[in-house]
């Protein structure tokens, strides 16, 4: 919003960081060629590409051969679960979390539809980790994938990772992590996470919209969603370069600014959750390991949408959850699968932060978002 005084909305897209921009748009006018192509200008192309790869296999602590560019972690993980679904045998089991992204869900239910899978979720405890007794007891020999979030994008909550990877390799079942909360956001190791396959986006840690990434172990060899000798074949069609370029930039940045970053984040979400908790009565959900950029709460029991457009109104912008799925009046299937009360997970709202967010900032909501929200609290008393 043009003039708005914060964005707290940075779990659904972050701002593309200048030197980003700059490096696309250089891109666009000056090393355009298709790195297919055999001639001068395609393997300039080409050597652009093989520079971002090895900066996002940095980041996100993999080889440069593991890193596959997809349009984003939607077409990574939907490539995850359609190779899973194709694999030779009997009708696959695919483990999800019940915490996972709406559109992974809806994806692994379209396949059990079909009759090309069967899905189970892997409940969730109150703080909304992943029920390490339950996951013990359902992830057996015979399920042929486990895929799990490594933070919710909703609350922010960090996943047993290491834990569940155990269980699934104990079960001869790969696994799936997607980390597009994570990336930029917290250290990732690749090479020691345990995971077989990794979902992450760009546009989260200041890169560019329909460029992301799917790791591939190794010595994995995985269906690809699209046909064609790009990538290794291992994903077809005309690389997006300069949506690669950004990304590679944006990798390098965010390598560069981790320990930064972090710490900048939790001091400003900890100070926003402290500050209204003195003048407002806020329930933060989630506990324990958290996402240091991510608070998602309700202000007493007011409607999430009510809150979020008084906010706006004065120029402060935030979501009541994934921007896939806020803006409708069902509740959160996040906090639905935390046990919160229905009536209540209606009022949750998420504020998320990145570097661009300021103390100010800060500031300036703890001081608003009392006065904005007086009179509605009062009639609810």
């Amino acid at each position: 919003m043009t003039g708005a005084l914060a964005y707290f909305d940075n779990n659904a897209t972050t701002r593309p960081a200048p030197q980003v921009v700059e490096a696309m748009l250089s891109c666009l006018t000056r090393d355009w060629g298709n790195p297919s192509s055999p001639h001068v200008h395609g393997q300039a192309s080409r050597r652009i590409v093989a520079e971002a790869r090895a900066a996002v296999a940095k980041l996100l602590g993999a080889q440069s051969v593991e890193v596959v560019f997809t349009s984003g972690a939607t077409e990574a993980n939907q490539t995850v679960l359609e190779g899973a679904s194709a694999r030779p045998g009997s009708v696959p089991l695919l483990l999800l979390s019940a915490v996972e992204h709406a559109a992974q869900l809806k994806a692994a239910r379209r396949l059990a539809e079909r009759g090309r899978a069967r899905v189970e979720l892997l409940p969730v405890e109150d703080r909304g980790c992943v029920d390490l007794q339950a996951a013990a007891q359902m992830i057996r020999r015979g399920v042929s994938l486990v895929s799990v979030m490594a933070a919710n994008n909703e609350t922010g909550v960090v996943q047993p990772i290491a834990e569940i990877a155990a269980l699934a390799r104990d079960a001869g079942a790969h696994f799936h992590v997607d980390a597009t909360q994570v990336a930029g956001k917290l250290p990732f190791d690749f090479a020691h996470c345990g995971a077989d396959l990794v979902s992450v986006s760009a546009h989260k840690l200041h890169g560019p919209k329909g460029i992301g990434a799917l790791l591939v172990r190794k010595g994995l060899v995985w269906p690809p969603l699209f046909s064609g000798s790009q990538e290794r074949g291992r994903r077809g069609g005309t690389e997006n370069l300069p949506g690669i370029v950004g990304f590679g930039v944006a990798a390098q940045l965010a390598a560069e600014r981790l320990g930064e970053d972090m710490l900048h984040t939790s001091l400003l979400r900890d100070r926003l959750e402290r500050g209204l908790a003195e003048r407002l009565p806020v329930r933060v959900f989630g506990a324990g390991a958290r996402l240091p950029n991510t608070s998602m709460l309700r202000v007493g029991r007011l409607d999430a949408d009510l809150v979020l457009k008084r906010m706006e109104q004065a120029g402060f912008i935030a979501a009541s959850g994934s921007a896939c799925s806020s803006g409708g009046s069902q509740p959160s299937h996040v906090l639905l699968a935390m046990r919160v009360d229905p009536a209540e997970a209606r009022c949750a709202l998420r504020l998320s932060l990145s570097r661009d967010n300021t103390a100010a900032q800060v500031e300036a909501l703890i001081d608003h978002l009392p006065a904005l929200l007086a009179a509605q609290l009062a009639e609810a008393a």
